[in-house]
């Protein structure tokens, strides 16, 4: 008897015994539980940064539109989307880097991931972008995206092709570069869709150099599977998982050169396979 007694002071003095501590997992559970609650505070104080952002985006917007008399050029509108995505990405603490130049002038064509694509491209400098019309309807990122001077295409009317055309020339002719995601909806990343031909005729009619453009995201707490909106994904938690992610960064690397083609199937087929090129080179590089 001795001996147990004995036994039990040891332990009591030992320590509190791991039952006590609510057993062997409540360390990693509770550091586990500490993580989850620290992003789940960074994507609310982000989401709150970003809302008073884009209003007082939407604000100077009002105000531009005000100085002009309401009539706002497509140079004034990608000046100003510019300096807006700019603005996002810093307040945000994500970056974009460059591989190669990106054009001043001419078609971009580009692989597409999710919505930040159009912040990512933006933030390197003043273009239009090319984009479906369910955009438009996305709570302030679509205001946003109209108010840039993008040109919206709806889906599966062949016959809006000729005035979206004719649209893009005029930016050329502005001297601006017009952004394309031709696969036509956006993916996971793990593949490339084809190229529809289309709207590569405007900047081919226009004798506009027309550049490839791969797009790729890196974070430090998610692939880049989870950071695209692609499929049945819901908006909204998708881009609260975005805000709450540290260390996003965007690698935008465009074709060095200038290619000449023949018409538009060629084109899209080519710049496709540059583009698949230069993915499977930042996968084999990860």
């Amino acid at each position: 008897m001795g001996q147990g007694i004995s036994h039990d002071r040891l332990l009591d003095a030992a320590g509190p015994r791991e039952s006590e501590l609510g057993g062997s997992q409540s360390l990693p559970r509770r550091r586990s539980l500490i993580a989850e609650s620290r992003v789940r505070v960074r994507a609310a104080v982000r989401a709150v940064r970003l809302l008073l952002t884009l209003l007082e985006l939407l604000l100077r917007f009002a105000l531009l539109w005000m100085r002009c008399g309401g009539r706002i050029s497509r140079i004034e509108r990608a000046l100003w989307l510019h300096a807006s995505c700019r603005r996002v990405t810093s307040r945000l603490g994500m970056q974009v880097v460059a591989e190669g130049t990106a054009p001043q002038r001419g078609l971009v064509v580009s692989n597409h991931l999710s919505y930040l694509d159009i912040l990512f491209f933006a933030t390197l400098g003043p273009c239009v972008f090319v984009s479906k019309s369910e955009v438009r309807s996305w709570p302030l990122f679509g205001l946003l995206a109209a108010c840039g001077g993008t040109i919206f295409v709806e889906r599966g009317q062949s016959s809006v092709l000729a005035s979206v055309s004719t649209r893009m020339r005029e930016a050329f002719a502005a001297g601006l570069p017009v952004v394309l995601f031709p696969e036509g909806t956006s993916t996971d990343g793990s593949h490339v869709l084809p190229f529809f031909p289309a709207l590569f005729e405007a900047a081919l009619k226009a004798e506009e150099p027309i550049t490839a453009a791969a797009i790729a995201y890196h974070a430090d707490d998610a692939t880049e599977a989870e950071l695209c909106y692609f499929g049945d994904i819901t908006f909204g938690p998708h881009l609260l998982f975005a805000l709450g992610r540290r260390g996003i960064r965007a690698r935008i690397t465009y074709l060095s050169s200038e290619p000449a083609y023949p018409d538009r199937r060629i084109a899209a087929r080519q710049t496709r396979q540059w583009v698949m090129e230069q993915r499977m080179k930042g996968i084999r590089g990860n």
